[in-house]
């Protein structure tokens, strides 16, 4: 069930920050608070809420996945609509976003898309704990590897986005440790976040966000609410501004 009466392409952004790209995470998640339903995050959106993410993604640079989501659904920053490819060439923005990965381990299947369709310009973030021969191997694949250093390697990659391709604006779509490694070094500027109207059960934690060590009262970061949209297939589309420290 869809809803004309959402509408992303309309949402407006601030300016990045001068020394990074503006960062946003889009996430869904179910009721009870899993973001992955048999190994995947598919299954817990409807179809109002994948046009949602395709609008979403109309108004960012780059579109950035870590390497564990790459393995469960793929990377890629195809709008899969012409309307909003004509919307972005008429902002004097290329049809698709830039497609970014970021591996620690530099397992990234070669049958992905990521790695064949040239429709859009893709790049790897690859940690400097990798082995040469890991980055040598992706190399052959076609995209270029960037070696960031292991101990700030979100960091890295957001400066090279902004500095070597230009970014603006980021939109990272999982998985949790990345979303956590962003947050945590206070490297994120607005949560989006789908409230799915399931529940899915199981024994097993899937949150939008984890880093190492247990929550701690210290450790929470605040956010601000933007909106809240609900919509008649019963999801809830909210939108979060990241708290800074004075604010």
């Amino acid at each position: 069930m869809d809803d004309p009466e959402i509408d992303y392409t309309r949402l407006s952004f601030p300016d990045p920050p001068a020394d990074r790209p503006f960062v946003a995470i889009n996430m869904v998640m179910s009721a009870d608070g899993r973001t992955v339903v048999d190994g995947t995050e598919r299954g817990l959106g409807s179809e109002l809420d994948q046009r949602l993410m395709r609008e979403l993604r109309v108004h960012f640079d780059a579109v950035m996945n870590g390497g564990a989501t790459f393995r469960a659904s793929g990377t890629s920053a195809r709008l899969n609509n012409p309307k909003l490819e004509r919307w972005r060439v008429e902002r004097g923005m290329t049809p698709s976003p830039i497609a970014a990965v970021m591996t620690r381990s530099g397992d990234l299947p070669p049958e992905r898309r990521f790695f064949s369709d040239r429709s859009f310009y893709a790049v790897i973030y690859l940690s400097s704990a990798a082995p040469v021969q890991v980055r040598e191997e992706l190399e052959s694949r076609g995209r270029p590897v960037i070696v960031v250093p292991e101990e700030d390697a979100a960091a890295a990659a957001l400066t090279h986005l902004r500095k070597g391709l230009v970014a603006r604006r980021v939109l990272v779509e999982g998985g949790a440790t990345l979303n956590g490694e962003l947050i945590r070094r206070g490297l994120v500027d607005e949560f989006f976040l789908t409230l799915a109207p399931r529940i899915t059960g199981g024994d097993t934690a899937h949150p939008a966000v984890q880093w190492p060590g247990p929550p701690t009262a210290s450790a929470i970061r605040q956010l601000d609410l933007v909106h809240a949209r609900p919509a008649e297939s019963g999801e809830l589309f909210l939108r979060y501004r990241v708290q800074r420290a004075g604010d």
